[in-house]
């Protein structure tokens, strides 16, 4: 996960996600291992693999460890760029993915008029990333995407579907604060954001916990986008 913001000119201040990372820094390798059936997030990057010609641009934001999304890119020839805000995340990341680029850094500083210039993408992945933003700052981030993209390109976004805006909450021996919309909510913010949804599906999950016992399950929704022109 990472944890974008608002870009230049969104008019919405970025929150301070120092603890964020830290939190994502202790987690490291015990996010791969809490949520080891990623069958959603395997099933929309292989959409985007069979959607785009070898060698196109694609970014991984909040690439985490880049297992599976960036190796998976990686590996079908694609040329992924991976972007996190936790420097733990992105150590694994450069071991495992050593076909891709690493960069730590948030959204506000990899867009179009950000000091980081990383160009423009034929597609974005964003699995499990945006929820780490309140709600103010995701139509924001969603923009920024936008401007990323080259006209009509994809963008493949998952979030966990709940009513909650910048909500603390525990997760792997930590507290993060996240945000989430009822599925109806989060199409129309990612429509008014100028994508087209082509494709919308969900998968209850429950993550492992170290001692075994599980946690309740959560329903994970996946949209698959086009950027509209």
């Amino acid at each position: 996960m990472s944890s974008p913001t608002g870009g230049p000119g969104h008019g919405v201040p970025p929150r301070d996600r120092t603890g964020q990372a830290e939190a994502f820094d202790s987690i490291g390798e015990s996010y791969d291992a809490a949520f080891p059936h990623k069958e959603g997030q395997i099933a929309a990057t292989d959409w985007l693999i069979a959607s785009l010609p070898a060698g196109a641009r694609v970014l991984d934001l909040g690439c985490g460890t880049g297992v599976p999304t960036a190796r998976r890119l990686t590996r079908a020839g694609l040329d992924v760029v991976g972007v996190d805000l936790s420097a733990g995340m992105l150590a694994l990341a450069r071991a495992r993915v050593p076909g891709a680029r690493f960069h730590q850094a948030d959204i506000a500083d990899i867009g179009p008029h950000g000091p980081v210039g990383l160009g423009r993408f034929d597609a974005v992945a964003a699995f499990f990333s945006l929820l780490m933003l309140g709600r103010a700052e995701i139509p924001a981030a969603l923009a920024s995407v936008r401007e990323l993209l080259a006209p009509e390109g994809m963008f493949a976004l998952a979030m966990v579907e709940a009513d909650a805006d910048d909500l603390p909450v525990p997760f792997l021996g930590r507290t993060i604060r996240v945000s989430g919309y009822p599925r109806g909510d989060l199409r129309a913010v990612v429509e008014r954001a100028g994508f087209e949804v082509v494709e919308e599906s969900s998968r209850s999950y429950a993550p492992h916990t170290s001692d075994g016992a599980g946690a309740p399950p959560e329903v994970q929704l996946f949209l698959r986008c086009r950027r509209l022109d």
